[in-house]
């Protein structure tokens, strides 16, 4: 088995080492490809043509660069049942949620684009002899280092900004998950000049230090848990002053109050936790609060929804929820089941899925826990997998005090009919990004991230646009 190459400089090589890592299908545990395991001198090569690519880059006019992301956009709508078959192998996800990605990614690659003609300075008053202006300038090469979980969108949507502002980049997959953006690599070499995108494939304590320790990779772009946030910041600071972005794991509230539509909410939890991703998604809303007085009957509501949930093989139409993603995804989900089951009571799931015809297969069947207390392990930790739990609470203060007391703010969700309820939970729960009677809707436009642990910095917003460039003040005098 040939080790697919990586995009650097406009070429395809593999690591100087000869070193490479396989990938492994979750769904089958067959090795799909092997893929190029680079360290610090590959890392400084891509640098060093990102660099060189820059100078022309940056003077290239916005309309080119926002039409030649227009131009990935429609690549990867004329690839997307291919890639999405790639991503269901090589991820574990339903090919049917993999369509949906490929048609979310090139919407959203679409409207990021053309903000960046909205990224623009401004003039102030100054004597009359004067002109005081500010412009925005790239940083020159970024990274963007990405998580397993949403392949498609992370080597298509993630890099817009930086490269629409003038940026180059260096884009670094998971090791988990790098075949489809080797594929994407084929794409970007023939629609944007050389050392623009660099795929960087490999482990992060090889290929992701030497990123992050460059000098000249300025502005650093991260998606992961909260401890490799934390670790890059500080390995960031101590490499230089570089401007870092984090966005980081939940542990995300859905609290359901009592005058609330309970057939639409019960549905919202189970969508919510995004089972179709397996629970791999940093906004599930993994906690479900619930009122006492309707506790019992909307836990059992929920539980038989999720007993309903089939895993099956990610190219078949009808699974319901996929494969973990890798074996140590694997074991850690398996870990925290058998931990809730000594801090609440399990009432859907809670073991190993086994499917005949996938026996090497990393199947867990949807879990939900009732029971727990709010500063239970299971109910205070990422997990990362499709594990619910359930919490009661007595009244408005007691819901937020529990929404509130952990130490992420991604996202939150509630559930009332009541405008005044609405209204305070908004404000009052911490949170970066809140859904009213709903969950789960993430639009172009709006600015997606969190606060206190889950991160710094919004994404799929103007304002990421201007994260990616400095501002620069002028004045004139005549």
């Amino acid at each position: 088995m040939q080790t697919i190459p990586t995009l650097i400089g406009g070429e395809f090589v593999q690591a100087k080492s000869g070193l490479y890592i396989e990938s492994v299908s979750p769904s089958t545990g067959e090795v799909l490809g092997r893929i190029p395991r680079l360290d610090k001198e590959d890392v400084d090569l891509a640098v060093e043509a990102a660099a060189e690519a820059f100078k022309s880059w940056r003077r290239t006019k916005v309309q080119e660069r926002i039409a030649l992301v227009h131009a990935l956009a429609d690549r990867l709508v004329e690839r997307g049942e291919e890639l999405a078959r790639l991503d269901a192998m090589d991820n574990g996800t339903p090919i049917w949620v993999m369509r949906r990605i490929v048609q979310m990614a090139s919407n959203f690659m679409r409207y990021q684009a053309n903000l960046a003609t909205e990224v623009h300075g401004s003039t102030v008053p100054d004597e009359h002899d004067h002109l005081n202006i500010s412009v925005h300038e790239p940083y020159g090469v970024t990274a963007r280092i990405v998580p397993f979980n949403h392949p498609l969108m992370n080597a298509t949507v993630k890099i817009v900004p930086a490269l629409v502002t003038g940026n180059t980049v260096l884009l670094k997959p998971s090791e988990h998950t790098s075949l489809s953006t080797l594929e994407l690599a084929k794409d970007y070499a023939e629609i944007f000049p050389p050392g623009v995108i660099n795929v960087i494939t490999g482990y992060a304590h090889e290929a992701g230090n030497a990123i992050v320790d460059h000098p000249e990779v300025r502005r650093i772009a991260f998606i992961g848990g909260a401890a490799g946030g934390r670790a890059i910041q500080e390995r960031a600071a101590r490499a230089g002053v570089k401007n870092v972005t984090l966005e980081l794991g939940g542990k995300n509230p859905l609290v359901v109050f009592p005058d609330a539509d309970l057939d639409a909410a019960a549905d919202a939890a189970v969508l919510g936790m995004n089972f179709g991703w397996q629970g791999e998604s940093c906004a599930s809303t993994s906690r479900l609060l619930v009122h006492e007085s309707i506790h019992d009957d909307f836990v059992a509501r929920v539980a038989q929804k999720i007993n309903e949930l089939v895993p099956g093989d990610p190219l078949d139409e009808n699974a319901g929820t996929g494969a973990i993603t890798s074996q140590p995804q694997y074991e850690k989900v398996l870990s925290y089941i058998e931990l809730g089951k000594t801090e609440g009571r399990l009432v859907a799931g809670g073991a190993p899925a086994n499917i005949a015809t996938l026996e090497k297969g990393l199947f867990v069947e949807p879990t939900m826990f009732d029971r727990i207390e709010p500063g239970a392990r299971i109910a205070q930790e990422e997990i990362f997998g499709p594990v619910l739990v359930a919490i009661k609470f007595t009244d408005y203060d007691d819901a937020i005090r529990i929404a509130n007391d952990i130490e992420y703010g991604l996202t939150a969700s509630v559930f009332t009919q009541d405008y005044a309820t609405a209204q305070r939970f908004a404000r009052d729960v911490e949170a970066g990004y809140v859904w009213v009677n709903t969950v789960s809707r993430l639009m172009p436009g709006t600015p997606y991230g969190g606060i206190k642990n889950s991160g710094i910095g919004r994404e799929g917003h103007l304002e990421e646009l201007y994260s990616f460039t400095n501002t620069k003040n002028i004045t004139f005098k005549f």
